[in-house]
């Protein structure tokens, strides 16, 4: 019996898989990574009996990064990034341990089916598959076929099992382009990141961004924005005049003519005009034309418009819709979510997607009459040759989705359904009038049959008064005729839907990278969503750009990009040589970035007249130990501290307040320390803002505060507050936080594990004796009489806080609240053990993990 690994890009999508193919006869189990389950079963396959194991992966195996030092802003120059520096392909997600779990899994297996997503980045995910688990399979007979390919647009039984009975290879070409992109965007990306950041935030105070980015296609995203900002303040508005006239055609009845001339910008003209037709009594019907018009049903659905109608109808951003949409999809309530095509194939089960439909009350008639009736063909879109148009898989129900979710699905199924009805006809009935020597003219409309508009409403055509009856000839009373002045208005800030328009008509981007680049500018803080989902540039993002204007326009138009999305599409093809096309668009880039490093001081002119130097920023807050002034802390992101004495700044942890530490000095620099805190259920820790950037000791590294300091005597570093390995993470030590009481915990110094202890305790030490059972050091805790919760009455007790029975029912294991992923100052990833693998000083050993304090501390878990 032959053994299949089979391999899906999301746990949900694996089990809904397997559940289909094994017609929900199969056995299930927890991966060793836990995040991850295999589900299998027995069957047939290419004609033998086999056992399939499914499971999955989550997104990405490996991503693209610089090896160790080129990940350091301090050390390397950003030039080299370009082409000195080498990448290599690290986990995505090393706590998932995703590679040593494939392997786990794929050894032993005979042949491997990939049912990963059927676009570009599911194809390059196929590749990092078989990378991890090709080594450990068992090697194949002769020109025996090993690799299976699924594709597949729905979790439907239909086309999962045609998927099945229809295997083909993965797309190498596809894979690729993906590659260059992630390599072009990586290389390109943080070489002018790097630069412009430390340039300008070495210089100003209040950027209020963490990060001055750029990104390949985020930038010329931001541009449009500014593009539209730039017209808006430009914009003159110029008066105009409109004559304006009615007619009575019944006594109790008026009817508002247009002007044929619509507009002039002449007043004097204007009020020419008015007093030659105030000479006319009646108006006279010139001209009576009907005619029957179309209103034409919309294209299937793809990404690009969903995503337009999700911000501009639905109120929601796009990576939000995405996300929405994709979990639709992975429930089986929907289509495959990316995909540029709005042009069904001939094959596809219509009928057999609207009779899922025929049972919701929203749309039952609707629907029942179509299938009665018969369905109208849709029209004939773009065959982009990925996937079929959006398209609802399974009825459902508010209850089943919620909020959301049932929003977003209402949408796309009454859009499905208005593809296959028929088109909305109306009668266009236009009168023109003759007043004196001027032309004016009515419209009225009536529908003849709503068409599609009866399931998409907001698609109808307006109700209208209606015309009176009329022939050429006839004579209307005039009511009155008035000069109307009015002022042209600037346009408005762009919405997310126009937004999107405009990426897909310049090439910026992709149907799923939209989303991300959108939300980019948002998060870096260069543009501000408004009422309206309207983004509305700020003025760091607006200096930015007018400064790429000034040096180098290209990097800002979109032009650049298009070009290089093209030769990534060929790449796709197999038409362009990927080494030629990455080694070609980086020379280019490369000359632009020495260019605009030359050029900087034309963008640093923009910067000057909008922010302030650092030295006129924030307020006084500790000492510098260099020249013993007064240091100004920055709250602005990212927040520091700067001495304009000494023209030294110095980067802070960020996400949390700052405060002075009780005026305390650190024993190596004198520099006073400041306390950073994540708030009263979080983390807090002291720190020296001099050691935080340059780590005093060789097994610390830049960003480390006193929690993690080895210094041997100091009252606030880890070796005097430090008292156990953390019971979460490998690296971590619990570490007393002297600032907590009376509400006291400890918490680790990696990540975000906190334990509560001896609340309203007087006082609570770390203890220079350990444990003898976990080596742990003892804490010595004092309690006020009348507050003690000590066994007898006691005051004071030392013990183990993992061990001692005294102490079990007083600790509490939690996890920090956190307002955002707490950044460290240092660019570099940190690795090992805060106060290292030897003894502490004093000769205790660092304190080990025993098997039974996961189990201690279990009961205590939150």
């Amino acid at each position: 019996m032959r053994t299949v690994l089979m391999v899906a890009e999301k746990p949900s999508l694996a089990q809904s898989i397997a559940k289909i193919l094994s017609r929900g006869n199969m056995s299930s189990r927890k991966g060793l990574n836990g995040a991850c389950s295999v589900h299998e079963y027995t069957g047939s396959f290419v004609g033998q009996s086999a056992h399939f194991k499914m499971t999955s992966v989550c997104g990405h195996v490996m991503t693209l990064d610089f090896i160790g030092k080129y990940n350091s802003w301090d050390k390397v120059d950003p030039a080299e990034l370009f082409s000195k520096a080498p990448t290599e392909k690290k986990e995505a997600n090393p706590k998932l341990t995703m590679v040593k779990f494939l392997q786990v899994e794929g050894r032993g297996c005979d042949c491997i089916v990939l049912w990963l997503d059927c676009d570009k980045e599911g194809e390059n995910i196929c590749f990092e598959v078989l990378d991890a688990v090709l080594p450990v399979m068992n090697k194949p007979r002769g020109s025996e076929r090993t690799i299976y390919r699924a594709k597949f647009s729905s979790i439907t039984d239909t086309d999962i099992c045609n998927a099945m009975n229809h295997l083909g290879e993965p797309n190498r070409n596809e894979a690729l382009s993906v590659d260059a992109r992630q390599e072009l965007d990586l290389r390109i990306g943080c070489a002018f990141t790097r630069f412009q950041t430390k340039y300008f935030q070495g210089k100003y105070g209040n950027l209020d961004s963490s990060l001055i980015s750029f990104g390949p296609c985020q930038t010329p995203t931001l541009g449009f924005c500014v593009e539209r900002h730039d017209k808006i303040q430009s914009f003159k508005p110029e008066t105009y005049w409109v004559l304006q006239a009615k007619v009575n055609p019944e006594k109790e009845s008026s009817l508002t003519l247009d002007w044929d001339r619509v507009r002039v910008f002449d007043r004097e003209v204007a009020q020419m005009f008015l007093n030659i037709t105030k000479m006319a009594k009646e108006a006279k019907v010139e001209s009576v034309s009907k005619k029957e018009k179309v209103k034409q049903r919309p294209l299937a659905l793809n990404t690009v418009e969903m995503l337009r109608v999700a911000s501009a109808a639905l109120g929601m951003g796009p990576q939000h819709a995405m996300q929405i949409a994709e979990r639709l999809y992975t429930q089986g309530y929907i289509s495959y979510p990316r995909t540029e095509t709005t042009h069904y194939p001939e094959n596809f089960d219509l009928k057999g997607c609207l009779r899922q439909q025929a049972s919701n009350p929203y749309w039952a008639e609707t629907v029942n009459a179509l299938l009665s009736e018969g369905i109208n063909r849709p029209r004939k879109g773009h065959d982009a040759g990925d996937h079929p148009p959006i398209t609802p898989m399974r009825a459902a129900t508010e209850a089943e989705l919620g909020g959301d979710g049932w929003r977003l699905y209402e949408y796309i199924t009454r859009h499905f359904i208005a593809t296959v009805s028929a088109d909305c006809k109306y009668l266009q009935t236009t009168i023109s009038f003759s007043i004196g020597p001027e032309r004016f003219t009515c419209v009225g409309k009536v529908v003849t049959s709503p068409g599609f508009t009866e399931i998409m409403p907001w698609h109808s055509i307006p109700l209208e008064e209606s015309l009176p009856h009329c022939e050429k000839g006839d004579l209307f009373p005039i009511g009155e005729i008035k000069l109307l002045e009015k002022q042209t208005s600037p346009p408005d800030y762009l919405t997310e839907a126009e937004l999107i328009t405009l990426m897909e008509k310049h090439g910026i981007g992709t149907d799923a990278s939209i989303p991300v680049h959108i939300n980019n500018i948002c998060q870096r803080n260069y543009v501000t969503v408004e009422s309206g989902r309207r983004l509305k540039p700020t003025n760091l993002g607006i200096v930015l750009v007018h400064g790429y204007y000034k040096i180098d326009a290209e990097l800002v138009l979109p032009t650049i990009r298009s070009a290089v999305e093209k030769q990534l599409n060929l790449i796709a093809l197999g038409k362009a040589n990927y080494h030629q096309v990455l080694e070609h668009t980086l020379d280019i880039f490369k000359r632009k970035f020495h260019y605009f490093v030359d050029s900087i001081a034309g963008m640093d002119e923009l910067m000057e007249v909008s922010f302030s130097p650092l030295a006129a920023t924030g307020k006084p807050l500790s000492r510098c130990g260099k020249c013993h002034r007064f240091m100004k802390y920055i709250q602005a992101k990212p927040s520091r501290l700067h001495c304009s004495h000494c023209d030294d700044t110095y980067s802070l942890p960020q996400n949390g307040t700052i405060k002075l530490y009780k005026e305390l000095r650190c024993p190596l620099d004198d520099f006073e320390l400041v306390l950073w805190s994540s708030g009263s259920r979080g983390k807090s820790y002291p720190l020296c803002p001099y050691c935080y950037n340059h780590p005093p000791f060789r097994d610390m590294k830049k960003g480390m505060g006193c929690n993690e300091c080895t210094h041997p005597t100091c009252q606030h570093s880890l070796s005097m507050l430090g008292i156990g390995q953390c019971v979460e993470c490998e690296n971590g030590v619990l570490v007393l936080d002297s600032t907590s009481g009376p509400k006291w915990k400890m918490a680790c110094n990696k990540c975000n594990v906190i334990v509560h202890f001896f609340e309203n305790a007087h006082k609570v030490r770390v203890s220079p004796e350990t444990c003898e059972l976990c080596e742990a050091a003892l804490v010595d805790v004092d309690f006020n009489k009348a507050k003690s919760p000590l066994p007898g009455d006691e005051t004071q007790h030392s013990g183990c806080v993992f061990c001692d029975p005294v102490f079990q029912d007083l600790v509490e294991l939690k996890h920090a609240t956190m307002r955002h992923p707490m950044h460290r100052g240092g660019q570099g990833k940190r690795q090992g053990r805060g106060r290292g693998k030897g003894r502490r000083p004093g000769g205790r050993l660092n304190p080990k993990k025993p098997k039974d304090k996961m189990a201690a501390l279990a009961a205590y878990f939150v």
